[in-house]
């Protein structure tokens, strides 16, 4: 398409509030007409592959320049629909490959998600007046829709699928005219009407504290108290998901609370966990987060964890939970 050489492009959409890269991009490519893939080799040719990658993770600096260039929009707007501006955030070291620290991994095999690395809502997508991705929803701690009070699905519910929308048009001809990222690229099932599931909270509390970061998450208005306590919670995840024996702090909790565990064989990393598990670990975290002194004194009083699993392995954790855990390091003395 001749118009796809020039200064600004025919179709120039801007990313929508919260967008994800790869939604944007493909939104971009059915706009003009064309499959993602026609679209990807007319404007970046075929030696700089895009699909191959997790795009939204890994987005490239030529791929962000070139679409604000020919969408108009600034380099800031784009950048901001990748998972790179989540830097410092709710991860702080970048990895090409492997875990990223809350972020859902596609586990990408030949250009095929075999991971359930991209969630949505069904009341979101069947509401936008344009259907979109939202970047939030790649996030492992964001297991909820604060706008319509329900859980996100992390896979196709026909099918069984992980989503994967970019390859929705790929049994359509070269030119197209109406594909629509609603569409299960597997079985072709509108996901807008997966079945809502209301979200339950074990307390008011848990569901405001949950409510509350994930708002802000998809607001981008994430602070800096947030930002340590979110360190603290993903160290709190690793610990109850541990596989060492001498470390039974999910057990405890979940005991304490009156609340059944997960299945015993989920263990892993919380990005790793499917979200009916990840939504009730993250409400176990919440909890203990709201109280955290009171619940971590029992825990290493019942022996479940030990001063030096609480800060073992975990890289520059802030001073207050530094503060917090010091006093669980010689329980011989509190014993009187």
């Amino acid at each position: 398409m001749r118009g796809l050489t020039e200064s600004l492009w025919p179709i120039r959409y801007k990313p929508l509030a919260d967008e994800l890269l790869s939604s944007w991009l493909v939104r971009l490519a059915h706009g003009h007409g064309l499959k993602v893939q026609t679209f990807c080799n007319l404007i970046f040719g075929n030696k700089q592959q895009v699909w191959n990658r997790d795009i939204d993770r890994l987005a490239p600096e030529w791929l962000i320049a070139e679409l604000s260039s020919k969408t108009g929009a600034s380099y800031q707007q784009a950048f901001k629909t990748t998972l790179q501006s989540y830097q410092g955030i709710i991860y702080h070291r970048p990895r090409q490959s492997g875990s990223l620290t809350w972020i859902q991994s596609l586990k990408l095999h030949h250009r095929k998600f075999e991971g359930f690395g991209l969630q949505f809502c069904p009341a979101c997508l069947a509401s936008d007046p344009e259907p979109y991705f939202r970047k939030s929803w790649r996030v492992a701690f964001n297991t909820i829709c604060t706008i319509h009070n329900c859980m996100l699905h992390d896979r196709c519910p026909h099918c069984g699928h992980g989503v994967a929308f970019h390859r929705s048009d790929m049994k359509h001809a070269e030119y197209i005219t109406a594909v629509s990222l609603l569409e299960c690229h597997y079985c072709g099932f509108d996901l807008s009407q997966a079945p809502v599931r209301t979200a339950n909270y074990f307390d008011h509390e848990v569901g405001q504290f949950m409510r509350r970061l994930v708002t802000r998450l998809a607001s981008s208005a994430i602070n800096q108290a947030d930002v340590e306590d979110l360190k603290v919670m993903h160290h709190l995840s690793k610990l109850m998901l541990s596989r060492n024996p001498n470390v039974q702090l999910y057990s405890h909790l979940c005991f304490a609370m009156g609340v059944d565990e997960i299945a015993p064989n989920v263990k892993g990393d919380i990005e790793g966990l499917d979200i009916d598990a990840r939504y009730h670990l993250m409400q176990v975290i919440c909890l203990l987060m709201i109280d955290l002194d009171h619940g971590l004194r029992s825990a290493v009083l019942n022996k479940v964890v030990r001063y030096n699993h609480l800060k073992k392995d975990f890289d520059d954790p802030p001073e207050w939970y530094l503060s917090l855990i010091k006093k669980f390091s010689d329980w011989r003395l509190h014993a009187h």
